[in-house]
């Protein structure tokens, strides 16, 4: 027989070996992810993180956490500095304040004592003008008699502009009487409500900018990471922290096509770690992909489809806070059992 020959033959028969313990591994491996109680899965701790970072652009006056330390929600862990800020608010806060008693006033109208005053001062103009008319005529018809040679005619042009501003100051303090009794005009009170709203607003933003100077805890976690120090400036785009959430944990695990349809939402399940391998966790099935990962190519041969994996979230009660990041977990699903 040909050498060539007796190679192929070798080489037929490596591969059909291996074929057979490719499909065998793949049936004990199959079998061993089952038993009486349940499906297991394998994979590892996750949960949330988060970057923290302030909405105003300040220097960093203080850092009040460190790496490590356990925080709960609403803590305060940085400040910035606000000496120019309080400055500023403290302004806006006594334009606020004057801007509203001038509504105050205006929507009042003017006060008893102040019409009355306006009233006195239109008597007293009333009288100085009846008196400068009464003095012009008196000049007029004795030049009139005497043929202006018992009076002067710049006595006579004198005693007429008398008589001229005094009707002119009457006829002001009367206006302004009648305006003490009307009151503001709607568009005055208008305008003078809008500024004040204005500074509200203003006063608002500025008391905010102070509230976020302090940077709290948005949930109860774990500092992971502490990015900036005191000095430094501060931005809406530079994590101060970094922080992992306590609470949700899951375990992110994968699933193959075959054991897919074991699975629903809400299934119970038992978490296990190898830190503590007398503990139990209790857990559930919260997220199932609807999307197959690690897929070798689209179109799927019958060969192919139990390489698909799906990723399952199996959510965990630790109350004890026993369990880490990227912990190694083994989920043993609970199946419903067959009568």
């Amino acid at each position: 027989m040909p050498l060539n020959a007796v190679f192929k033959k070798k080489w037929i028969l490596l591969l059909c070996v291996a074929a057979i313990g490719g499909s065998f591994l793949t049936w004990q491996w199959s079998n061993r992810a089952h038993d009486d109680r349940g499906l297991l899965l394998y994979g590892n701790i996750d949960l949330r993180q988060v970057s923290l970072v302030f909405n105003n652009s300040e220097r960093i006056s203080e850092v009040l956490a460190l790496e490590g330390d356990r925080i709960r929600k609403g803590q305060v862990l940085a400040r910035l500095d606000t000496s120019r800020l309080i400055p500023r608010v403290a302004e806006v806060e006594a334009q606020t304040e004057a801007q509203k008693h001038v509504v105050e006033r205006m929507h009042n109208g003017s006060r008893p004592e102040e019409i009355a005053q306006a009233r006195a001062n239109t008597d007293a103009a009333r009288a100085d003008a009846d008196y400068a008319r009464a003095q012009y005529e008196r000049l007029r018809l004795l030049s009139g008699e005497s043929s202006g040679k018992a009076v002067s005619q710049q006595d006579l042009d004198s005693s007429r502009y008398t008589l001229s501003s005094a009707d002119a100051r009457f006829m002001q303090n009367k206006k302004a009487l009648d305006l003490a009794v009307i009151g503001p005009r709607k568009e005055d009170i208008a305008q003078a409500e809008a500024q004040w709203h204005s500074y509200e607003a203003q006063l608002a933003y500025l008391r905010q900018q102070l509230k976020d100077a302090e940077l709290l805890a948005p949930s109860d976690a774990v500092v992971r990471s502490r990015l900036l120090e005191p000095g430094e400036m501060a931005s809406p785009v530079r994590p101060v922290f970094s922080l992992a959430l306590i609470d949700p944990k899951w375990v992110r695990a994968y699933v193959g096509e075959a054991d897919l349809g074991h699975l629903h939402p809400g299934a119970q399940a038992q978490v296990s770690v190898d830190s503590f391998p007398d503990r139990s966790y209790h857990g559930w099935i919260g997220f199932i992909s609807p999307v197959a990962e690690f897929t070798p190519k689209s179109v799927q041969t019958e060969e192919l489809r139990p390489s698909l994996a799906y990723e399952v979230r199996v959510f965990v009660t630790d109350e004890s806070d026993d369990l880490r990041l990227g912990m190694p977990a083994t989920v043993r699903v609970l199946l419903p059992q067959p009568n």
